[in-house]
Order: C-alpha cells, then structure tokens, then sequence
C-alpha cells in the first residue's frame, strides 16, 4: 500500500468513526426515546432516520429542518443541539457502539464521506435486486447495512476492526458449525463469519448482487 492510499484509508476510518457517532447520538438515539426503533436507512448522499425526528446525513453535513448542519470540526452535542435533539447513546440496548463520544470532534473528509454513501447505496440496491420484499437496515449498533434471508445475513459495512474499506458480507447464521469444508468453499468463505469482498474488488451494483447469490446458491 503507497503513501496515497495509506491517507486514503486514515481518511475513510476518521470519516467512518464520526458518521457512526452521528448515527447513533443524534439520530437512532432520538428516535429510539420517541417510538422504541434504531432502524435508520439508506438514502440519496447517505442515511436517514426511519421515523421521527426527520434527520438525514448527507455526504458531510446533518440535514434537519431544512437545514444543513456542517458536520467537520463540530461535535455530535454541537450538531444534535443545532438540530434541535439531544444527543442520546444507546448502551442500554447493546453494548458495543460508536468509538467516539458526544463532546468529540469529527472528522469527516467530503471525499471519504461519498465513498461510504456510494458503498451504502450500492449495498441497498444489491440487496434489493436480490430480495425486493426483504427489509434493508441501516444498524447504528456496527454502522452497516444488511437484511437476512433463509438465516444468511446480506449487507455492506464501511469498514470496521476487520477490514477498514467499505466491503460487503454473507454471514450465515451459526456459520462455523453449517459451512462445508471442500476447496471451493474454503476460496469464498474468506472471513471468520462467513464471506467478504471489497466495494472496490466489486466494482458495482451487479458486482455485489452476483457475490450475494453466489453466497445464497454456495449455502
């Protein structure tokens, strides 16, 4: 890996850790208080809430009652203020979470912050062609995007402790225990629980949809 893509992906995680606190603190959190969801959603520029308050991120700023709300060099206490929440973590629905806190800095680089939008969106697409009538969630707890079907979980992360570039996974349920041992087998099921690929080995939307069925036609 040279220099530039060192930077790049220094960018991508810094971006990546301050989009999560957003997701969970000012967004999920808040809605979490006013009607018992976490689901949040992709959307055009990157995600949204799924109920009230009506919040969005997109690319680098918080999109509230009409406003954008710059995201860099702020705090999720500042933004949610500024969008008229309070900043609400969520430990006391699970227990891992987003590694910065509400009086943190962000750090949102507008390039990093498109890249994790295209991958989201790409993921939501993917997984619609795959199964139109299966919900698509964007998860505050990992920060990823997936759905489940037939006990196989589909979705897309922006990178996290395992890989830190956008990638998408096929994570069977009780994985160890169900996936053979053969050749084939061993080159797909790459990661501890179960596949995974990069966005940019798969290049684009029919990319993950044909590592998706490959996953579903393998399991």
């Amino acid at each position: 890996m040279d220099d530039h893509e060192t930077r790049s992906i220094e960018s991508l995680e810094r971006t990546r850790r301050a989009l999560h606190v957003v997701a969970e603190l000012v967004m999920a959190g808040p809605q979490f208080d006013r009607s018992q969801s976490i689901e949040l959603r992709v959307c055009e520029g990157g995600f949204a809430t799924s109920r009230e308050p009506d919040l969005r991120v997109d690319c680098d700023a918080l999109v509230a009652r009409g406003r954008r709300i710059r995201l860099h060099g702020r705090s999720a206490a500042e933004v949610a203020a500024d969008a008229g929440v309070t900043v609400r973590p969520l430990r006391d629905v699970y227990a891992v979470g987003p590694a910065l806190g509400a009086d943190d800095r962000l750090d949102v680089d507008e390039h990093a912050a498109r890249e994790i939008a295209r991958a989201f969106a790409l993921g939501d697409r993917a997984m619609r062609a795959l199964a139109p009538d299966q919900a698509r969630i964007l998860w505050p707890e990992h920060f990823d995007v997936g759905m489940d079907r037939d006990d196989v979980n589909y979705g897309v992360s922006p990178g996290d402790g395992f890989c830190p570039e956008p990638y998408a996974y096929v994570g069977p349920w009780n994985f160890a225990d169900r996936v053979g041992g053969d050749e084939a087998d061993a080159a797909f099921w790459n990661a501890p629980f179960g596949a995974s690929r990069t966005i940019r080995e798969l290049g684009d939307e029919a990319g993950l949809v044909t590592f998706f069925e490959e996953g579903m036609r393998r399991f």
